[in-house]
């Protein structure tokens, strides 16, 4: 991976390629993770409505225990989508290469440590919910807020509901036989979101498969590889700061 490449999807500096880009790596690693992690602490940790539906269940049912778990599963992923903001917003204040990058770097480091320690982890009770669950639902929510933030609320990766039913307008559109009349505006699909969005959902299953044929061969190892991607690509634009740094002093 060239430094050029890796300064184009995490740098300061954005384009609507760096953007897709970008979103294709992060919805392999999402699903990955999420795949992976299920296995991992039984429980998807990046679909909210099912959590939250879950919860409304639970609770009707007078299962607080369980409700209790999508609770600390749900804050666990506020908390995750609240961070991404805060080192967004503060490295954008003081104008960093890196203010993509740094949210990227804190879920390596994250993986990194579920990796290494996720089975003792899962044996500690945090909030309501085992750490393992709410590391992994933090990184979710880590990553959805900061795709979100540089694309616009173009891309999503942690989840692809909104690309299945982006793939259906579009499909829809394509499918829909326009009047003769030329008083009425013509319906016209747009190719180029089609296939974006196919990419991601595409991206996002091979993540997975990938990730839960890794957590069936070597545990929680599989994610290492992952934290090493976003480190590498993450790596660049905060080195850039800091050279930056060295030179003024």
């Amino acid at each position: 991976m060239s430094i050029h490449y890796a300064r184009k999807l995490t740098g300061s500096r954005r384009s609507v390629q760096g953007n897709r880009q970008l979103g294709m790596v992060l919805a392999f690693v999402a699903g990955a993770a999420n795949a992976g992690g299920f296995l991992a602490v039984h429980q998807y940790t990046s679909h909210m409505t099912g959590i939250v539906s879950a919860m409304a269940d639970h609770l009707a049912l007078g299962q607080f225990r369980a409700y209790l778990t999508g609770f600390g599963a749900l804050l666990s992923f506020i908390a995750g989508a609240a961070c991404s903001a805060i080192l967004v917003n503060f490295a954008r204040r003081r104008r960093l290469h890196s203010q993509f990058a740094l949210p990227l770097m804190l879920e390596a480091l994250l993986l990194l440590a579920f990796g290494a320690l996720g089975e003792r982890l899962s044996h500690i009770s945090g909030l309501f919910v085992p750490l393992t669950v709410m590391l992994l639902s933090f990184i979710m929510g880590l990553q959805n807020a900061l795709i979100t933030k540089l694309s616009h609320a173009e891309i999503r990766t942690t989840h692809i509901t909104g690309l299945v039913t982006d793939i259906g307008i579009e499909l829809g559109k394509m499918a829909y036989w326009n009047s003769s009349d030329p008083s009425l505006p013509p319906v016209r699909a747009n190719p180029d979101r089609l296939r974006i969005m196919l990419q991601l959902a595409v991206c996002f299953f091979v993540g997975g498969v990938s990730g839960a044929l890794g957590f069936k061969q070597i545990g929680y190892l599989a994610t290492l590889p992952l934290a090493l991607l976003l480190l590498a690509l993450a790596g660049v634009p905060a080195i850039d700061d800091l050279s930056r740094l060295w030179r003024k002093r």
